[in-house]
């Protein structure tokens, strides 16, 4: 592990006793927490912990019920994200907010201005970012167009923009999400150069072990309050994983051997357009057997989001054919994926897979409505319905005020949990696995993860599709990778090999 810079013992940011309330929910009771100069601090927590309710306070989102907040030793008002920008604070989201069809330049200095000028100095901009870019190691085409940057290009330019607007404290949400390993590697390599420049950085991250490698310190917060606090070099993350979640975690799922049975999900000759009409997936061929996790790598972007609309229903094809259970799939109709034994686990689970507005038991029903267990000549069975969504409520532990509370009340570990109960208590043949653990917390995590060996087990072909590599390795039996719509490489998932599969996530072959 790289040796941390010296932290300076200058608070840049203290914030005391800080109490946020919405409602009758507690989101802050009464937290301190200090950031120093040249200071990494991973902030940690389950969903619903306060960590990104405290951040929103300190970037001027949201006003704080009770508490101070003191920069360099002033106290401070935050009113808005403008006071926040003024007094130092940058704030890079896991979702990007750029305009994609605008150049890098023109998307770091939107929001600026020059009090001498009535427009904007675009060439002294041009040399002010290339000074900043060479200062920090930072080197992105200045008059590239955001559409056509990589998402690890894409986060530079986050980070650019904070650095041209003077920021000294950098809020991170979950940086890595979507970074391919070498791209993390340059991210951390960018984060180690800020804290050698005395800037400061609040990391949000899931990720334990990008956790223990980069920070200086780590602060836990459990329902709202601070539970723990640690220099990083003192603990480990099995114990940070169990502050987290108050109990015993396991580290490691178990991958469980089976013998892989008969081809379940065969895709032949799949080709599809995105949005743009260009080819998102190309001439791609896989077969997936019962009994067997096939894990689907690769930075997002690369087709797999159009392939898993595909088999969902949602999106046409060009060309090729796909067969579940032996039998041919009608694609471009949802129905047919519900009935032909697919479990559909969307990346986006608030748009694509609930009705956040209805309540749990409906998104309970949502595929099996029209079935005869729970309807009969076009009258819905209520009583069935009712002991049914209360069963699966307890067998997925899904913690809501109970079956009539709207889904939009529930965590985000407890709206993934409603879309599993839904799909896997049909006991399908394929399990459509995408990004099924992406921003959730790791005691969530580690129940997503059981389950998707549990309907290997029972002898489902699972396909999970996910830009956690962590993940990919500690789950599947297989991995192929994807690049640009085409597999880059594949090999047997006990004896992948991280920096290979890496390789292949960036386009550079074996």
């Amino acid at each position: 592990m790289p040796a941390k810079t010296p932290v300076n013992d200058t608070p840049v940011i203290e914030m005391r006793g800080i109490t946020k309330r919405f409602l009758d929910n507690v989101a802050n009771d009464q937290i301190d927490f200090t950031l120093r100069a040249g200071e990494i601090c991973a902030l940690l927590g389950e969903n619903g912990a306060g960590k990104t309710t405290l951040m929103n306070i300190l970037f001027g989102y949201y006003s704080f019920d009770e508490g101070s907040i003191a920069i360099r030793g002033e106290e401070v008002a935050l009113a808005s994200p403008k006071d926040a920008i003024a007094n130092g604070i940058g704030m890079i989201h896991q979702h990007f907010t750029l305009v994609p069809t605008q150049t890098v330049l023109e998307n770091i200095v939107i929001g600026t201005k020059d009090e001498k000028r009535f427009f904007l100095n675009l060439k002294g901009a041009h040399k002010k970012l290339l000074d900043i870019q060479e200062q920090f190691g930072l080197h992105v085409d200045p008059d590239a167009r955001v559409w056509t940057l990589s998402i690890g290009q894409q986060q530079k330019v986050e980070i650019l923009k904070a650095l041209y607007r003077n920021s000294s404290v950098l809020i991170m949400d979950e940086p890595t999400a979507v970074l391919a390993p070498q791209e993390t590697v340059d991210l951390f390599k960018t984060l180690r150069v800020l804290a050698e420049q005395g800037r400061s950085v609040i990391f949000i991250s899931h990720k334990l072990h990008e956790v223990m490698e980069i920070s200086d310190r780590v602060v836990v917060l459990r329902n709202g309050r601070v539970v723990n606090q640690k220099r990083t070099a003192d603990t480990d993350v099995k114990e940070l994983a169990n502050m987290m979640v108050g109990r015993e975690v396991l580290e490691r799922i178990e991958r469980k051997a089976v013998e892989p049975g008969e081809p379940v999900l065969e895709i032949s000759d799949l080709t599809v357009l995105n949005d743009k009409g260009l080819e998102a997936v190309k001439k791609f061929s896989l077969t997936v057997r019962r009994g067997e996790i096939l894990g689907i790598a690769g930075v997002s972007g690369n087709g797999q989001t159009e392939l898993c609309e595909v088999l969902f229903g949602v999106r046409n094809v060009e060309t090729g054919t796909v067969r579940i259970g032996g039998e041919p799939l009608r694609l471009g109709h949802p129905l047919s994926s519900v009935r032909s034994g697919l479990a559909r686990i969307p990346e986006d689970r608030i748009y694509m897979g609930l009705l956040m507005d209805m309540t749990v038991e409906d998104n309970l029903q949502l595929e099996n409505h029209w079935t005869e267990r729970f309807a009969k000549n076009g009258l819905r069975r209520f009583d069935e319905i009712a002991a049914n969504s209360q069963t699966l409520i307890t067998d997925y532990s899904i913690k809501t005020d109970g079956k009539d509370a709207p889904a939009k009340s529930l965590s985000g570990g407890n709206l993934q949990k409603v879309i599993l109960a839904r799909e896997l208590s049909s006991e399908p043949e394929v399990v459509l696995a995408s990004q099924p653990t992406r921003g959730l917390d790791v005691g969530a995590t580690e129940y997503i993860r059981q389950r998707m060996v549990e309907e290997k087990v029972r002898g489902a072909g699972v396909v999970l599709v996910s830009d956690d590599l962590d993940e990919v390795m500690g789950l599947s039996d297989r991995i192929i990778v994807m690049y640009e719509g085409e597999i880059m490489g594949e090999v047997v998932g006990s004896g992948a090999d991280r920096e290979q599969i890496g390789l292949w996530m960036t386009g550079v072959g074996s």
